[in-house]
């Protein structure tokens, strides 16, 4: 399953690979941090806001992976 997967985002262009990865994790990074925000005594603002800082990570890897390699 994975592979198929991975065949499947290797076979986007780069813009939309961009496009599949902020979909999928700044969805999850917002959700996450207004979950967990209150456990550190945040606004569950404020968290989504840093989980959404925080899923741009793995967008920002691929990109400087992809200009490494270019």
């Amino acid at each position: 399953m994975a592979s198929k997967l991975a065949g499947w985002f290797g076979s986007l262009s780069f813009a939309q690979q961009i496009i599949v990865l902020a979909l999928v994790f700044d969805p999850l990074g917002f959700a996450g941090g207004w979950l967990l925000a209150p456990s550190v005594g945040l606004e569950p603002l404020f968290g989504a806001v840093f989980g959404v800082v925080a899923a741009s990570i793995p967008t920002s890897l691929h990109v400087l992976r992809e200009a490494s390699a270019a």
